[in-house]
């Protein structure tokens, strides 16, 4: 790496905000011979332009003094963060590739078929006449080439022991902060009959311990080996076939990998079994090594940027790195405080226990915010589609659901899309879009927070980790996300957008986790205030007309109001005692 040139590889024609200043402290950084910085970056500070310049300053051909390894990798976890790179001119050499499935075949007939199952994948010994042209090989080929090739982390960590994808001299990894969790899922292993092609085969018996999931992975590994010579032995396929052989090799790759990590005595791994309607569910715990096959032996050096790296030690803990190899590089925020307001409109717990009774509540203090904001597009991140489900019904029961846009897992993108291009003030009841979103300007103007966003302590892993007592984890990754999400509606410093946070455990959670709070956004904590909110309309929410309500207390009320609030629409809002 040279990291001397780093300012001179920056893309931009001039500086802005701290970036400059960034780029002098990641340098030096490196240039103290750390193989790992962490760059905490708040949102707008222009990571992408960072990244950048850190990748330009990975050797090239003809400089690697004996050193094989020489260009850089540029990957996110996020598609939509790949895209934005995709589309960006002062990135134009970030030479991008997908996977395979994102690519159509281009002969004659197949159009409309994936590259996964084209007649070079169905068919032995198919030459295919175009393949110089092919989208998929082009790509990886001019991708493999270049001196920075852009790819997302499952395609990335997928390439591992790749001919064509090997070391590089320069990794960074945008949107950093959840490559433990990212891991964790990637490594996870699912044996049920969706993901088993051979299920009928080889049902598994039921499963007391790692022993018994070890003893039916190495049967299940003979029963994919012999399909898969069944399959290998036909000249040619269906596409269905082809999926099918596809997927065993996948699933021979995974058993292999849990097999080798779970009989090593050495392995730093814990692994949790889940057996829900006979599939059985294997995940791994801080799965270090898995890191280390897919991650960091495919580099020499790493920028790891993300603005919610909140623990250095707890992070390295979580990956496998060495704390004193990795040195941490904290960059200010450069927005105007009054630009990223927090508001408290909180409406009581969001626990399951007390969600009946305030989903209501809080459906009706969107329908405030819907008044208050008469022109403007607004966000609602509803944690899970049971929460947004029932606040898209309350909404529609009172009488402004035709401002109000859904999706559902299947429809999550186009929805996405549709709602960002209108020009109206409609509001997106969104599941999930905490990270990776760039709403910048009008696009969205509000976004409410219904619910803390804690891990789900259903999950196996998480039980396991508070078992242990891990419950700065625990805060700290649900800190992480509201942190992620705030940063959603204000992208530039001339940009603003307003944060609203309906959960009472929100509250709890800052007091929780204020010591792994970044110093800007504890500032926005700070500043916190309750807003005046006009009271609830369905005719000026529902249009956005301004019908002359005065404007009164989104949360308490004063005393004259009180006396009259036990016939007032908003009496289950406020708090009366």
């Amino acid at each position: 790496m040279r990291p001397a040139r780093m300012r001179a590889e920056f893309p931009a024609p001039e500086f802005r905000g701290r970036q400059e200043a960034a780029i002098e402290r990641i340098r030096e950084a490196f240039a103290a011979g750390n193989d790992v910085v962490l760059v905490r970056a708040p949102t707008g500070s222009g990571k992408s332009l960072l990244a950048r310049a850190i990748a330009g300053c990975a050797r090239r051909p003809g400089e690697s003094d004996g050193i094989e390894a020489t260009g850089a990798y540029y990957t996110t976890p996020q598609v939509s963060q790949l895209d934005d790179v995709a589309g960006d001119e002062l990135l134009e050499d970030f030479a991008v590739i997908r996977g395979k499935g994102n690519y159509d075949c281009i002969l004659p007939g197949e159009t409309e078929t994936p590259v996964t199952e084209a007649p070079c994948a169905r068919e032995t010994g198919f030459d295919c006449p175009v393949k110089h042209r092919c989208p998929y090989f082009s790509d990886r080929s001019i991708a493999a080439n270049r001196n920075i090739a852009a790819m997302t982390l499952a395609y990335f960590m997928q390439t591992a022991g790749s001919d064509v994808f090997g070391q590089r001299d320069v990794v960074v990894v945008d949107e950093a902060h959840g490559l433990a969790e990212w891991a964790e899922m990637y490594a996870t292993i699912e044996l049920s009959p969706e993901r088993i092609p051979v299920w009928d085969a080889c049902e598994p018996p039921d499963i007391d311990g790692l022993t018994d999931v070890a003893g039916y992975a190495e049967r299940l590994g003979r029963v994919c080996k012999r399909r898969l010579e069944e399959l290998r032995g036909r000249t040619e396929l269906s596409r269905r076939e082809v999926s099918e052989r596809d997927r065993l090799r996948e699933l021979q790759r995974e058993l292999s990998w849990f097999l080798e990590d779970v009989r090593d005595p050495e392995s730093p791994t814990t692994w949790v079994v889940d057996q829900p309607d006979r599939a059985v569910t294997v995940k791994p715990m801080d799965p270090a090594r898995y890191l280390h096959h897919t991650v960091w032996d495919r580099g020499r050096k790493f920028a790891l940027l993300s603005a919610t790296i909140l623990d250095k030690d707890a992070f390295c803990a979580g990956t496998g790195l060495n704390p004193a190899d990795v040195a941490l590089v904290d960059i200010p925020h450069t927005f105007p405080l009054e630009h990223r307001p927090l508001y408290d409109v909180t409406c009581g717990k969001m626990t399951y226990e007390r969600r009946d009774e305030t989903i209501p509540k809080i459906a009706r203090t969107i329908g405030q915010l819907m008044a208050h904001h008469p022109d403007e597009k607004g966000l609602v991140h509803a944690h899970s589609y049971a929460i947004a489900d029932r606040l898209a019904e309350r909404l529609r029961e009172l009488g402004v659901g035709d401002r109000v846009r859904t999706h559902d897992s299947d429809t999550r993108d186009a929805a996405l899309a549709s709602w960002k291009r209108e020009d109206s003030n409609a509001v997106f009841v969104a599941v999930k879009m905490e990270e990776a979103l760039d709403l910048r300007g009008d696009l969205c103007r509000w976004q409410v927070l219904c619910k803390a966003p804690y891990p789900n302590t259903r999950d196996s892993r998480v039980a396991r980790r508070l078992e242990e007592g891990q419950w700065g984890w625990y805060y700290r990754t649900a800190l992480r996300t509201v942190i992620q999400a705030a940063g959603r509606v204000v992208r530039a410093p001339d940009d603003h957008g307003a944060t609203y946070l309906a959960d009472t455990s929100l509250l709890d959670l800052f007091e929780r986790a204020r010591g792994a709070m970044p110093d800007w956004f504890a500032a926005q904590v700070d500043a916190m205030k309750t807003p005046a909110l006009p009271a609830f309309d369905p005719a000026v929410a529902s249009t956005g007309t301004d019908a002359g309500t005065e404007p009164v207390s989104g949360r308490t009320a004063t005393e004259e109001e009180t006396a009259s609030l036990e016939d007032h629409p908003l009496g289950d809002v406020w708090e009366t005692d």
